[in-house]
């Protein structure tokens, strides 16, 4: 693709989601124009370029839209394979970090909305999701990443969650690396990366983002 194209993320700054294009823009190099996107009132342009789900994020490459964090990557890593390829070349490895994306989306997600909206006992919440986040040091293992040597797609689709991690953490009684020190130890690698660093999201600003969701939906 030529340097010329028209690339437009609509992004929000504490979704979980938005960060995912932003980390794969930025590990690559691609110059984009972002546009926050207020999801209480919806701009036309986001109603139009995703009329079936109406969420971020989307990507508009030419004019085009593409909508779905993870399937927006997988579009990035395509168009753009030249810089930092992200998902791996083995189809059986490319098959296995697709599988445990979607866990994280399936698993991870559920726990992170509960303790957001207090859906049950914040004991239960923070007890299945370190039971969540010990299966994934699990698949972590021993590598400094789960793309092995280098960062790439699981990696992309947890580390939008690991500032989450310690945005809860503000209201634990625990810290996350007392009980997972594989995982906290692999998220502070990763953000050595200035590319990774400035594309997601300030803990504390997503604190303050829960508290005052929170107080807008009336849970104590």
């Amino acid at each position: 693709m030529g340097s010329d194209d028209e690339v437009v993320l609509l992004d929000e700054y504490v979704s979980m989601f938005g960060m995912r294009p932003r980390v794969a823009l930025a590990l690559k190099g691609i110059r984009h124009e972002s546009r926050e996107e207020d999801l209480q009132n919806k701009s036309p342009l986001l109603l139009e370029m995703n009329p079936v789900h109406k969420k971020i994020p989307v990507l508009i490459h030419n004019g085009k839209p593409i909508c779905e964090s993870l399937i927006v990557v997988e579009y990035i890593d395509e168009v753009w394979k030249e810089q930092h390829p992200l998902l791996p070349t083995d189809p059986y490895k490319r098959a296995q970090a697709r599988f445990w994306a979607d866990f994280v989306d399936k698993k991870i997600f559920q726990c992170v909305r509960g303790w957001i909206r207090k859906w049950k006992d914040e004991e239960a919440i923070y007890e299945e999701l370190i039971d969540n986040l010990k299966v994934l040091e699990g698949v972590l293992g021993e590598e400094p990443y789960f793309g092995g040597e280098s960062f790439g797609f699981l990696d992309l689709a947890v580390i939008s969650y690991y500032t989450w991690f310690l945005a809860c953490e503000m209201e634990c009684k625990f810290t996350f690396e007392s009980k997972c020190p594989k995982l906290i130890g692999w998220g502070k690698r990763c953000l050595q990366n200035e590319s990774i660093s400035n594309s997601i999201a300030e803990p504390l600003k997503l604190y303050e983002f829960v508290l005052q969701l929170r107080k807008r939906l009336g849970v104590h």
